[in-house]
């Protein structure tokens, strides 16, 4: 009897244009990753693009412009810092800026 209300299910689904998915709500985790993604990625390029009008910004510009948390910011400029797209002048503190590579 599962078998063949799954099977049903399924079809429903199909017919419907419904997303189907298991119980486990893992077609609602890999849609919220992607949208996750797809926002990273375009807090990513706002970066990049406010340094296209600025030659150099600093932690706090980039938390204005997406308001996000320090730690969110860091995180980005670390990636984006790693991909080679941006190097971090300064050690520490209130003197470190970042410019494009």
């Amino acid at each position: 009897g599962a078998i063949f209300g799954g099977i049903i299910v399924w079809i429903f689904c199909k017919k419907k244009g419904v997303p189907c998915q298991d119980s486990s709500g893992r077609g609602k985790k890999e849609s919220l990753i992607k949208k996750q993604a797809l926002a990273k990625s375009a807090n990513k390029q706002k970066i990049l693009e406010l340094l296209a009008d600025k030659k150099k910004i600093a932690n706090n510009d980039v938390e204005k412009l997406l308001g996000v948390s320090d730690a969110t910011t860091e995180r980005y400029l670390d990636e984006l810092e790693k991909e080679g797209k941006i190097k971090q002048v300064g050690k520490t503190g209130k003197h470190v800026y970042y410019q494009r590579k």
